[in-house]
């Protein structure tokens, strides 16, 4: 599997994103231009090219120590000889940008991603914001561009590092939400991490898509953990090395998994179609995890047999929330 990750930032050190992205994925720390009109301000990358035929698109925004906002992502792609029409996702925060945005059959959006029917040969993002006024100094907008080849069958077993995460368990939460939360679960571990504790019930109201009626809408988290002064980008993760190089810099990972009951043994869920855990160390054939579906927040530090782990993770999409910090040397692996 072939991904880059193309990167647009203004204020932020490009030396410092580019540190935090493993090197198999590092596309290019280009500049955007910003276009401002009215209450809208629109950021637009330049032409990225991927290196192998793209068809899945994941795309991120980090507005770092915002005030409330609304943002949406809009795409478009070169694919069989023409150029779409910009291609919005759904917005995150108040719904204020009016029209819907183009349709096409060439590039098709999902809440918070894109997929190709047909290989994207080049792109461009757009982030439209709402107010103008919201956009701070420093921001990093982001693609994850992949081919969804297979990844490789056979993890690498030679690779060590653990991170001390602190642990929380969404099912120590509110009835009412505990089943739904482990994004903003695992955003404030990570997050805490970082020095920047926060509440989980506090996090979860912030990210809380009412329009979708979801907590795990990927964007979202970025932009919760930016408006806290951490950085972050989504990616498609090509293989468990590029994994294992981010826990060797220090950052943890939040993993999108799902799978059957008897696919992750020692899980404490029997199956899942959409659960988020951290990673935050490896050890030879293990990966240690902070699942926040464990009972307590005793019960969330989890080994898994690494073969298990990447099935249901990196062959079931592979996307995975890097979160770091901008402006301090990152935590030293154990």
């Amino acid at each position: 599997m072939t991904t880059d990750l193309f990167v647009a930032v203004a204020g932020v050190n490009p030396s410092t994103v580019a540190e935090a992205i493993p090197p198999a994925c590092f596309g290019h720390v280009d500049v955007a231009r910003v276009t401002i009109s009215g209450e809208v301000a629109v950021l637009e990358s330049p032409t990225w090219v991927p290196r192998s035929g793209a068809r899945h698109l994941v795309p991120s925004f980090s507005l770092l120590g915002s005030p409330s906002c609304s943002f949406r992502f809009e795409l478009s792609a070169l694919t069989a000889g023409a150029w779409t029409l910009w291609v919005p996702t759904t917005t995150i925060g108040a719904g204020v940008f009016g029209e819907d945005g183009a349709a096409s059959d060439a590039l098709v959006p999902a809440i918070d991603m894109y997929t190709a029917p047909r290989p994207v040969e080049r792109a461009r993002l757009r982030v439209r914001l709402h107010p103008a006024g919201a956009l701070t100094e420093n921001w990093i907008m982001a693609l994850s561009t992949s081919d969804v080849a297979s990844p490789p069958v056979e993890p690498e077993t030679d690779r060590a590092a653990r991170l001390e995460v602190p642990a929380r368990s969404q099912m120590e939460e509110a009835a009412a939400i505990r089943e739904r939360i482990c994004s903003p679960t695992c955003v404030a571990m990570v997050l805490e991490f970082w020095g920047r504790a926060v509440s989980v019930p506090q996090l979860a109201a912030e990210v809380f898509h009412a329009g979708l009626d979801l907590y795990g809408v990927w964007p979202a988290a970025i932009h919760a953990a930016a408006r806290r002064g951490v950085a972050g980008y989504l990616l498609r993760f090509p293989d468990w090395a590029s994994a294992a190089w981010c826990l060797e810099q220090g950052l943890p990972i939040i993993a999108s998994i799902r799978f059957e009951p008897g696919e992750l043994r020692g899980a404490p869920l029997a199956g899942t179609a959409g659960h988020l855990v951290v990673i935050v160390g490896a050890e030879g054939d293990l990966v240690l995890v902070n699942d926040p579906a464990g009972p307590s927040r005793w019960q969330v530090p989890r080994r898994y047999l690494l073969r298990e782990f990447c099935r249901v993770w990196l062959e079931r999409g592979g996307v995975g929330y890097v979160l770091f910090e901008p402006d301090r040397k990152r935590a030293r692996p154990r």
